[in-house]
Parts: structure tokens; sequence; C-alpha cells
């Protein structure tokens, strides 16, 4: 099944550790709703630090509906 990416951001001097400590609170979520064989990570844009969920495409509905994402996208290229 496809894999999707949802994107949260955040922004000023805090950014960087706000991020890390929502991948925690993800991976709570993720073992509450039996969300497995997921990924997720943080990249600084230097004006903000997007935290990101890659995870398969069943689980789009609960992401989005209970986490609200502010992007989400579809990735294209698995290999």
């Amino acid at each position: 099944m496809p894999l999707l990416r949802f994107h949260w951001d955040f922004f000023g001097p805090d950014a960087q550790r706000t991020a890390e400590h929502f991948l925690h609170h993800l991976d709570a979520f993720n073992k509450k709703e039996g969300v497995v064989d997921y990924r997720h990570w943080t990249t600084d844009h230097r004006v903000k630090v997007t935290a990101t969920l890659e995870c398969d495409e069943r689980h789009l509905l609960l992401i989005r509906d209970r986490l609200r994402p502010v992007r989400g996208e579809r990735v294209l290229d698995q290999g």
C-alpha cells in the first residue's frame, strides 16, 4: 500500500526541541492506535522545523482527523 507523509511545523527559538518532543507524542499515539511500520524525523529549514511522520496510507483518516497535520503528501518513490 502507498506511503503518506504528514507534516507539522514549529517556529521560534525552541522549535527544534519542541518538534523532537512532538515525536515522542507521535510514538505514544501510534502505539495506542496500533499504527506500526512508521518512521518519523525532524527537518530544520532555518525559519521553521518540520516534524514528519511517514506511514501506510490506511492510516490517512486516523492521522488527518485526530492529529491535524498542516500538510500531507503521498510518497511516490519508495525505493
